[in-house]
C-alpha cells in the first residue's frame, strides 16, 4: 500500500481528465488526483490496484494500468458489467469519483532489472501487465531484452490497438500477437493459440523472466510450455485475478488455498503457489 495516508479505508477523491474508449464496452479513465499532488506521490507500482467508488453505486477493485513513471495521470481500463461500471461510463470530464489503495503485491520490478523479460498477455490480461510494459519502456536502458506476446479471441478485442502498433517501429521490443480465430480473413499476423507465438520468438530461459497475465485457462497451458523450454519456476510471476471485494483482506472473497489475492497478491511467483490447487 502507498505511504500517502495514514488510514487505508479513507476514499481519496480523484477527478477523470479525459476518458478513451477502448474494445466494445472498455473504456481507459485517466484520473488526476484532487488535492493538488501528483501520482508519483500515491506510491505505486506495476502490478497493484485500487478500489473504485461512486457514492451511492458501490466500489469495485481495478487494477491499475499505467506506471508509475508518468506521474501526471493514472490510468485504469474499466470493463462495462454491471451498476457501478454503468454509472463510470456516464461520467465526463471533470467528473469526481474516489478511490483507495494503492492495494495488493506489484511485479517485482528491482529483481527484473538487468534481466532479460518475457511478458505474456492474454485477453483483458493486458491492462494489468500494461503497467509494467510501459515501465520497462520508460526505463529501457535498466532492462535487458524485451518480449511481449498478447494473445485475443478475434481481431475485434485487441486492447490499446494503435499503442501496441508503434511497438513494431522500436527496436528495443520483440512484439508478437496472435488471435484464436480469424473468421472474416482479415488478420495478417499467427491465427491460434498465445503458445504457438513461441515457435517464433528465440528466448534463453536460464536468463529470462516471464511475466503472466490472461485468463486461468491460458495460465495452464503458458506454464507447460514454460516449463519444457527449461524456465526456473522462480522465475516466472503471474497475477491472479479472483473475485476481489474489500482490497484488504478482510471479506475473504478473493482466497486461494491460505492465500488472498487482495494481499497476498495479485501478483504471484510461481514457485510460491503450484502446490495450491485452487490458483491455476
Amino acid at each position: 500500500m502507498g505511504d500517502h495516508s495514514a488510514n487505508a479505508y479513507i476514499p481519496r477523491p480523484v477527478s477523470i481528465m479525459r476518458t478513451l474508449p477502448q474494445i466494445n464496452e472498455h473504456r481507459l479513465f485517466q484520473l488526476k488526483l484532487e488535492d493538488g499532488g501528483t501520482w508519483d506521490t500515491f506510491g505505486h507500482q506495476p502490478g497493484q490496484f485500487i478500489e473504485v467508488s461512486l457514492f451511492g453505486k458501490g466500489e469495485a477493485p481495478i487494477s491499475i494500468s499505467s506506471p508509475p513513471t508518468r506521474p501526471d495521470s493514472l490510468e485504469i481500463c474499466v470493463r462495462r458489467t454491471g451498476k457501478l461500471t454503468d454509472s463510470l461510463f456516464e461520467l465526463e470530464k471533470g467528473s469526481r469519483l474516489h478511490i483507495r489503495g494503492p492495494y495488493g503485491t506489484g511485479f517485482p520490478v528491482e529483481k527484473l532489472k538487468g534481466n532479460k523479460l518475457l511478458l505474456v498477455a492474454g485477453g483483458l490480461g493486458l491492462a494489468p501487465l500494461r503497467s509494467l510494459l510501459l515501465y520497462v519502456l520508460d526505463r529501457r536502458d535498466e532492462f535487458d531484452e524485451l518480449i511481449l506476446m498478447y494473445g485475443t479471441n478475434n481481431p475485434d478485442n485487441v486492447l490499446f490497438k494503435y499503442e501496441l502498433l508503434s511497438f513494431f517501429d522500436r527496436e528495443d521490443i520483440t512484439y508478437l500477437y496472435s488471435v484464436d480465430r480469424d473468421e472474416e480473413g482479415i488478420w495478417k499476423q499467427y491465427v491460434g493459440v498465445v503458445t504457438g507465438l513461441f515457435e517464433k520468438a528465440t528466448l534463453s530461459p536460464k536468463d529470462t523472466y516471464a511475466v503472466l497475465c490472461g485468463p486461468p485457462i491460458m495460465y495452464r497451458f503458458v506454464l507447460e510450455k514454460l516449463l519444457n523450454l527449461g524456465f526456473a519456476k522462480d522465475h516466472i510471476y503471474m497475477s491472479l485475478e479472483r473475485m476481489m471485494k474489500c482490497g484488504v483482506g478482510k471479506c475473504g472473497h478473493c482466497a486461494i488455498g491460505d492465500r488472498y489475492c487482495c494481499t497476498d497478491g495479485p501478483v504471484f511467483n510461481y514457485a510460491e503457489i503450484e502446490h495450491i490447487k485452487e490458483a491455476i
